[in-house]
């Protein structure tokens, strides 16, 4: 998102190069400048991953080579080219070559920066911040210095509440792999604590003696940390006063496959039964519909969550009547699915869950079209434009050798080396989204929370989800062990821990890697199968002991709810963020007039964008938190109106 305009070669600018004659100091851009070191600075991928989770445009002003001018932060019409300013420390210091440090900015660059934030206030974070008054005071003063690994829990102040308030207050920041400045705040200086461990600060918002707003972290972080996804978004927002291009919301889905279907089962004592392998039961079923209710009321953050359930219809027994029993029925997996299937978000997943690789255009549609009819038969209510294909086939991974074991990684082709048979008829059949894995390169999109159009269909647009490591052929938790450590212990096929995991550890580790898509706002699904839903004890699953991990976590650090939209929505919401990145490429700017509070923008393309802390009658609105969350419609060349609603 840098606009790589920049010299490479670091002058001294003069204090004061802007045309303050035609200084707008009322409208501002709604871009951010992010300031750091070099390209090696820790901090920029951090700040990077922060931006463009939101979908927020921004620059990248790399210190140590680039000026920072006046006219870098002024355009020609006199709009301050940017609405927050980022740094990755607060000092910016390297090596001066004679064993002391000095900072990339000089003083005529630090002035031009304040000058700018003062006149057009403007606000600045800095992302990693040591005690002292160079260049400038946040009145943190000397307490303790240094490293941890493990984490460090911290907690939140009242004004830390405030700030990061779709947290709970009593969350717990767990601060770990970095490098710490446990600080004191001066006496007297105008500082509020943010995050405390103890008696030290770790975060502080603070006022400079010139009357600009900053706030700053105190230890270092990286984009792959908790701390990074708990912290980063509300530093963003308190910048840019909440008035932003992007948005931030927190997403929970899950797809359980092969519904109707069976499939392998490796028993505890390591024997896999492929024929007739596991099928769920109608009292599998009863149980998964208790197990999502009791989701939901254990957690008020998840009180709409509903299963997805790609589905095979070719083991649907259309004369099993709509039956919540096991009596009175030839199959009680058909009766209680008819049953209770508006407790469910059903998709199709072919009747017969063939690998449509090379499957011709008459099979392929065969396999699509009547699995949609035998569902709506069954009563179930199944999206014509959703299609999840079996194993992700048919678009370009694949093993070369057809007799290969199922246990061998498939190689990753492309999606030009997709079935286009398959392509033809999906979309001949109404089909335009399709499930990718986000295990395949070639399936994850470029932009956050995006989808690919297929190159060889661009009527289809391929939305990614994200596999799990609850084995497909599990059904309870020695199963599942057995099978994890087979593949992840010490001797497994892709040894990653040092010692076997037991259930309970292996639940919280797969938890944990769930709860980091969950937490970085990803909207992606998270695919599991059908015989991980078995209920091996009373209202207990593998699907659910992984679930209730995951959103329980979640829970007790976050009040903001987690959408849960059905496939149809999940889509167009991708669909509407890829259109929203398209647009952030053109690199126009929104402009707002904090006199007026009007945000205009014309845009380069037609499509959608995303604003956050504005109104508008036109598009559509979404109350998320204390943040009002805005998808406009967009027309190449038409500019729009919104209304900021800036926060304090």
């Amino acid at each position: 998102m840098s606009d790589g305009a920049l010299p490479p070669t670091k002058s001294t600018p003069p204090a004061s190069s802007a045309n303050t004659a035609a200084a707008e100091p009322n409208k501002v851009a709604l871009r951010v400048l992010v300031i750091a070191l070099d390209s090696a600075d820790f901090g920029l991928p951090t700040w990077r991953a922060v931006l463009d989770r939101a979908g927020t445009p921004y620059d990248v002003l790399l210190a140590g080579s680039q000026p920072l001018t006046g006219e870098r932060l002024l355009r020609p019409d006199g709009v301050g080219r940017y609405n927050a300013i980022l740094l990755t420390d607060n000092a910016l210091l390297h090596p001066d070559g004679a064993g002391g440090y000095t900072s990339a900015l000089n003083t005529d660059e630090w002035q031009a920066l304040w000058a700018y934030e003062r006149a057009y206030r403007v606000r600045q974070v800095s992302l990693y911040t040591s005690w002292g008054t160079f260049p400038e005071d946040y009145c943190l003063r000397p307490g303790i210095e240094g490293g941890v690994g493990g984490p460090l829990n911290a907690s939140l102040t009242s004004t830390g509440a405030r700030f990061f308030d779709y947290l709970k207050s009593s969350a717990t920041v767990p601060i770990r792999d970095s490098y710490l400045y446990r600080s004191t705040l001066a006496p007297g200086c105008d500082a509020q604590a943010l995050l405390t461990t103890g008696s030290h600060a770790l975060g502080v918002v603070s006022t400079s003696t010139d009357g600009r707003e900053r706030a700053a972290l105190t230890f270092s972080s990286n984009e792959h940390l908790a701390q990074t996804d708990m912290l980063g978004h509300g530093l963003l927002r308190w910048a840019t006063r909440g008035v932003l291009v992007g948005e931030r919301r927190h997403w929970i889905n899950v797809d359980v496959d092969d519904w109707f279907n069976s499939s392998d089962h490796l028993h505890p004592d390591g024997r896999l039964e492929t024929d007739p392998g596991f099928r769920l039961s109608g009292s599998d079923a009863n149980g998964t519909h208790a197990q999502q209710n009791a989701l939901r009321a254990a957690y008020p953050q998840a009180a709409g969550f509903t299963l997805n359930l790609p589905y095979n219809g070719g083991d649907l027994v259309p004369e099993a009547p709509s039956l919540c029993s096991s009596t009175g029925t030839p199959d009680s997996l058909t009766s209680y699915s008819k049953c209770l299937s508006g407790n469910f978000r059903w998709l199709n997943h072919t009747v017969n869950h063939p690998e449509l690789n090379a499957t011709n255009y008459a099979v392929s549609r065969a396999e699509i079209g009547d699995n949609l009819t035998i569902g709506r038969q069954a009563g179930l209510t199944v999206p014509t434009d959703v299609l999840k294909t079996p194993a992700y086939s048919g678009l370009g991974v694949y093993h070369p050798d057809p007799n290969a074991p199922d246990t061998d990684p498939p190689t990753d082709f492309g999606l030009a080396a997709s079935n286009k048979a398959m392509l033809d008829a999906a979309h001949d059949l109404g089909v335009r989204y399709l499930h990718g894995n986000m295990s395949f390169t070639s399936h994850r999109p470029s932009c956050f929370n995006c989808g690919l159009y297929h190159p060889l269909k661009s009527s289809i647009m391929v939305v990614p989800d994200w596999p799990t490591n609850i084995g497909y052929h599990t059904t309870a938790p020695a199963e599942e062990t057995l099978f994890y450590n087979q593949m992840y212990g010490p001797q497994g096929r892709f040894p990653y821990h040092d010692h076997n995991l037991t259930y309970a550890e292996l639940l919280d580790y797969e938890s944990d890697v769930a709860l980091q898509h969950v937490m970085s706002g990803s909207a992606y699904a998270h695919t599991l199968h059908q015989g991980n839903l078995r209920q091996y004890a009373a209202n207990r699953s593998l699907t659910f002991d992984w679930l209730q991990a995951v959103v329980a976590k979640y829970a007790a650090n976050y009040q903001v709810p987690l959408r849960n939209p059905d496939w149809p929505a999940l889509s167009t919401y991708v669909k509407a963020r890829t259109a929203h990145f398209a647009e952030l490429a053109a690199k126009r700017d929104a402009v707002w007039d904090k006199g007026t509070n009007s945000v205009t923008f014309t845009p380069a393309t037609t499509g959608s964008l995303f604003l956050t802390g504005v109104t508008s009658t036109a598009g559509t609105t979404d109350r998320y938190g204390t943040d009002t969350v805005v998808q406009l419609p967009i027309t190449a060349g038409t500019q729009l109106v919104a209304t900021a609603t800036p926060r304090a």
